[in-house]
């Protein structure tokens, strides 16, 4: 297919069949489904204001007894019940059905669908009294509820999702006949049971997915779409081409930057691809890139976007419910792993453009020498330091003086900032969708197109220091994003022509206020699927509470992987492909979390391999994104190659080989915490910073074969250890000086008084899991204060005794108290210590290893550079 034949109402065709709906209805039902969507809209922005608890605080003060808050529970049922009813409407049920008008079953399905995601709302009483004991019409509303959500999921997203849901839900029927010695044999398999689990309580369908989608995922993707419609989509793209267009390769470089910052805008990989890859793909055919590299480079730049924060494509919101952490100190753990990919990927473009001594796009000014741009650069970002503080002083000064006018005050400043922007923006033109296929191309100017858009980024700014600064939830600093950009949108033309003296007043205000619209409707429309595939993924997440096959999955994997930790996340990343394969990105991070994480975490502990939980999730997180490139379920490589006019699986393979970076990370973040910055203080975060991309560039270019010249084969084995070392430089330090020392359970009690309180007590035990099953696992707990060993273990909730056997002494613990660190550690009675560990004071930190690691590197770049072209 060439490019010629695909024009812009194909891509939006392509857009609309996967994210928004591929069905155009005629006359009212077109209105209805516009204005269903913009209610949605209305009614998640009231549910995520502080708007309700005036409202009701009003009522009360007037004598009404009206409520109008919605507690979670119900929110999620009318959060569900307006994807429902949207999904049935927006959707064919086949390619063959019409998608000019819409069926009656379709309607049928959508009022009994919205009526049952409802139910909630409409039983709330009921189901609260006889909760645990549903009755003959909770069982009948869940079995069609269920049937209802799967084919709703099957018309949206496909049969992946659905195939997946059933399964389970067999395996919870049938389970209970399975011979009770079979490891996934289980006893909790009644119909009872089931739509007790899945629908009426909020373990299943109406669970924390769910919830997340409805208190924080809709905000953010409706902070999306307006600044979309605000015109921020283009500007990102027109910037990025603005100052790196005219570099080697730059067209590709600049596609890489603008789909990163789309992902900002966008939580669809494949609606990213389309947007920013009209626009990039043609242009780096432009400059030399064969259709599969140019669509291989948009693919895997998009499906990046969902890696990196703030948003995640949405999977963020998820980890900080699963993982039970402040969004702020998520954002931290996840931000250096997504920089160093994008970097990366950078460089791979760069790398190539050099293999094939490809040039950049002409400039349309005079590129300035490096060493002015450097001090330009620097000067900006430390205008931007001073101006951080200054504002953070300020409002800490607000709040102290005028508590109960900082708001206010605070309000009038973002107007005022909001005017000069305007007014700065005023004096250049509006930035116009060039033609990409245009016989002559030549990049814009980097001022007047920075300046173009300069207040696209206040919302943003809003939104990131809400969620960073003053640490709100993620649901009110999405919120107050979206209210300025409502403001942004009425008001931005109106005044941009008030300052240029247009009289295009009433016009400008109109089309804003159609842009308004426009908006809400579309952030409402790309949140179905999100809403549909959150609630059917609840199901697998019911399935695997109600019958613990999470942990039994743990055991099948442990078999498998014979007790090697590197095989197990190798089997870990391959199941977590495998169910990704033609999910969506939240419904995918759902599965694969909700049946991986458990696996990493119980075998790890049984194998001395204990991480961090978000460390785990993270890995999974990873992997099943990476299910979007692979071909051949990954619809980005289709999208983008029916933009490139390129082979798709070619592109979804070099898509992939281009994506190898980000497939090795998690691994590296598992072994290595430091690259997550858990417990990391800013000179080493900023160490681990400047090595772990050395080494992801040392990588990439041992992946492509080419560094500063061809790579020899030694060169590329060598560059691969040498990034290997920069990663995990722990791994050849703890052979010249090791780190734990090893004790017998005897000397227990000696070495948890010698050691520093804070440092980390490491115990091998023996003992029955949850599950009664004989197992021995690892447990690492901070030493506590004390005089002596035995108070030390005591403060730390650990009572134990000396037990005679035949073949000698044995450690066994006697009393655990209840919340203290032993008990989270998971250590409990009449479990027996095999042996421990503590640190070694004096050993060497595991970063002089960088030192000859970087020297070997730097010896390396001297012989390629020393060698001929």
């Amino acid at each position: 297919m060439s490019t010629k034949n695909i024009d812009y109402d194909d891509l939006q065709d392509i857009v609309a069949s996967s994210d928004t709906g591929g069905r155009d209805p005629d006359g009212f039902p077109k209105k209805l489904i516009a204005g269903v969507a913009i209610l949605w809209s209305l009614f998640q922005l009231y549910y995520a204001s502080p708007a309700p608890f005036w409202l009701q605080e009003f009522l009360r003060n007037i004598g009404l007894n009206i409520n109008v808050v919605f507690d979670d529970t119900k929110a999620r049922s009318i959060h569900l019940a307006f994807a429902l009813f949207l999904a049935y409407l927006s959707y064919p049920a086949f390619k063959f059905s019409p998608k000019h008008r819409i069926p009656l079953v379709d309607w049928v399905f959508a009022t009994v669908g919205a009526f049952l995601g409802a139910y909630y709302l409409f039983f709330y009483d009921g189901l609260v009294t006889r909760f645990g004991a549903p009755i003959l019409q909770d069982i009948i509303a869940g079995c069609i509820g269920i049937f209802l959500l799967l084919e709703a999921t099957r018309r949206s997203l496909g049969l992946p999702l659905v195939v997946i849901a059933i399964v389970f839900l067999l395996y919870n029927y049938f389970g209970q006949f399975l011979p009770t010695d079979w490891i996934v044999s289980h006893r909790t398999g009644s119909l009872s049971h089931i739509i007790n689990q899945q629908w009426i309580t909020t373990e299943g369908v109406f669970g924390v997915a769910l919830g997340v989608s409805t208190k924080y995922v809709f905000l953010f993707v409706l902070f999306g779409a307006l600044l979309d419609k605000a015109g921020a989509g283009n500007y990102f793209i027109k910037s990025a081409f603005a100052y790196l267009g005219h570099l080697r390769g730059g067209p590709a470089k600049a596609a890489v930057v603008a789909s990163g910052l789309t992902g900002l805008i966008s939580g669809s990989s494949i609606a990213n691809v389309v947007t920013t890859g009209t626009f990039t793909i043609p242009m780096m055919k432009r400059v030399g890139f064969s259709a599969e590299k140019a669509g291989a480079v948009e693919v895997a730049s998009s499906v990046n976007g969902q890696i990196m924060p703030p948003v995640m494509g949405a999977a963020a919101f998820l980890m900080i419910e699963y993982v039970n952490m402040p969004y702020s100190q998520l954002i931290t753990h996840a931000f250096l792993p997504a920089v160093i990919s994008y970097i990366a990927l950078v460089y791979i473009v760069h790398l190539e453009a050099c293999k094939m001594d490809l040039k950049g796009l002409p400039k349309a000014d005079e590129p300035k020498p490096f060493l002015n741009s450097l001090i330009r650069a620097l000067g900006t970002f430390i205008f931007l330091c001073v101006l951080y503080f200054a504002v953070d002083f300020s409002l800490g000064w607000l709040k102290n003086v005028t508590p109960n006018y900082a708001f206010s005050i605070v309000i009038v400043l973002l107007s005022i900032t909001y005017l000069l922007l305007l007014r700065r923006v005023a004096q250049f033109p509006d930035l116009e969708i060039d033609d990409p296929h245009s016989p002559v191309v030549v990049l814009p100017s980097a001022k007047p197109t920075v300046n173009s858009g300069l207040h696209f980024l206040l919302p943003v700014v809003i939104l990131i220091w809400s969620l960073m600064v003053e640490r709100l939830s993620p649901g009110l600093s999405a919120f107050w994003g979206a209210l300025s950009l409502i403001v942004i949108l009425l008001t931005q033309r109106p005044l941009l022509s008030f300052y240029r003296k247009q009289n295009t007043f009433r016009s400008d205000l109109k089309q804003g206020w159609k842009d308004l619209v426009s908006g809400l409707e579309a952030g409402a429309r790309n949140m179905i699927g999100i809403g549909i595939a959150t609630a059917t993924a609840g199901i697998i997440v019911g399935v695997v509470s109600l019958t613990g096959f999470g942990v039994q999955l743990a055991t099948i994997i442990e078999t498998l992987s014979m007790g090697n930790i590197f095989l197990m996340l190798l089997l870990v990343a391959g199941f977590s492909l495998i169910l990704g394969m033609g999910l969506p990105t939240t419904a995918n991070y759902i599965v694969v979390s909700s049946l991986m994480a458990v696996v990493i975490i119980e075998v790890g502990r049984q194998n001395g391999f204990i991480v961090p939980l978000i460390a785990v999730h993270l890995f999974v997180f990873y992997f099943g994104i990476m299910a979007d490139v692979t071909p051949p379920v990954g619809l980005a490589s289709f999208a983008a190659s029916a933009v490139s006019g390129g082979d798709p699986i070619k592109t979804g393979l070099t898509a992939f080989s281009y994506s190898l970076r980000t497939a090795i990370l998690p691994f590296l973040f598992i072994f290595n915490t430091d690259l997550l910055l858990i417990d990391v203080g800013w000179a080493k975060g900023i160490l681990v910073f400047i090595t772990a991309t050395i080494g992801i560039l040392a990588f990439t270019a041992g992946a492509v074969g080419y560094f500063f010249r061809p790579n020899k084969l030694w060169e590329s084995v060598a560059l691969f250890v040498l990034a290997f070392a920069l990663f995990r430089p722990g791994f050849f330090m703890e052979h010249i000086s090791p780190t734990q020392y090893q004790f017998e359970p005897v000397d227990l009690m000696q070495q948890v008084e010698k050691a520093q309180t804070g440092d980390t007590l490491t115990l091998k035990v023996s003992g029955l899991n949850p599950y009664g099953k004989q197992i021995e696992f690892f447990a690492q707990l901070p030493i506590a204060e004390g005089s002596t060993g035995e108070e030390r273990l005591k403060n730390m909730g650990l009572t134990l005794f000396e037990q005679d056997k035949p073949e000698g002494k044995e450690l066994v613990i006697d009393a655990v108290e209840i919340d203290s660190t032993a008990a989270k550690a998971g250590l409990n009675w009449d479990q027996v210590i095999l042996n421990g560990s503590v640190p070694i004071k004096d050993a060497l930190a595991k970063e002089w290893f960088f030192i000859p690691t970087l020297f070997l590197l730097f010896l390396l770049v001297m012989n390629q550079r020393r060698r001929p072209q």
